[in-house]
C-alpha cells in the first residue's frame, strides 16, 4: 500500500480489527518513511460490478466515487466516518443483492436517497439537490415540501 503522504511504496499495519459493520477490515497504517498515519478498510466483493449510465455506458463501480458524495453531502453534518463507511457497506450489500451485476445509475441514486433520508435530512435534500438536478430555489422548496413533507411521521 503507497502512503498518501509521501507515495512510499511500502506502509506497516498499526492496528487491525473488524469494523462496527463487520463486514470490513479496518486497518491503521503508517508510514516508515515520513511517519504519516492513516486508516484503510477492505471489503468482500462478491462480484464485480457495473454502474449503467444514463447514455448506456458502463463503468466499474467504485467504493471510493459513492463515499465521496455521500460525504459531500454530509459534509459539516454531526456523522462520523465510521457512520459514512456503514452507509456505502449498506449500499453495497443493496446493489449485490440485487443478484445483477450492472446496477442502473438511478437504482444506485435511489438507494443513496434512502440511506440519507434515514440519516440526516438536511444530507438528503444536498444529495438530491445534484442528483434531481435542481435549477431554481422553488425546486428545493417543492422537493421539502413533497418528499420530506411525506418522510415526517
Amino acid at each position: 500500500m503507497h502512503c498518501p503522504f509521501c507515495n512510499h511504496p511500502d506502509t506497516i499495519v498499526k492496528d487491525s480489527r473488524p469494523a462496527d459493520d463487520g463486514s470490513s477490515i479496518r486497518r491503521r497504517r503508517q508510514c516508515p518513511n515520513c511517519g504519516g498515519r492513516f486508516t484503510t478498510y477492505e471489503r468482500v466483493q462478491l462480484r464485480e460490478l457495473k454502474v449503467v449510465k444514463r447514455d448506456g455506458t458502463r463503468e466499474p463501480f467504485d467504493h471510493a466515487k459513492l463515499y465521496r458524495s455521500i460525504s459531500i453531502a454530509l459534509r459539516k453534518r454531526d456523522v462520523t466516518d465510521e457512520q459514512k463507511e456503514q452507509l456505502v457497506a449498506a449500499i453495497v450489500k443493496r446493489m449485490e443483492a440485487t443478484g445483477e451485476s450492472d446496477i442502473p445509475s438511478s437504482l444506485l441514486g435511489g438507494f443513496v436517497m434512502q440511506a440519507l433520508a434515514a440519516t440526516d435530512p438536511v444530507a438528503y435534500v444536498r444529495y438530491a439537490s445534484v442528483y434531481k438536478d435542481f435549477t431554481s430555489a422553488g425546486d428545493f422548496s417543492r422537493f421539502i415540501e413533497d418528499e420530506l413533507g411525506a418522510l415526517e411521521p
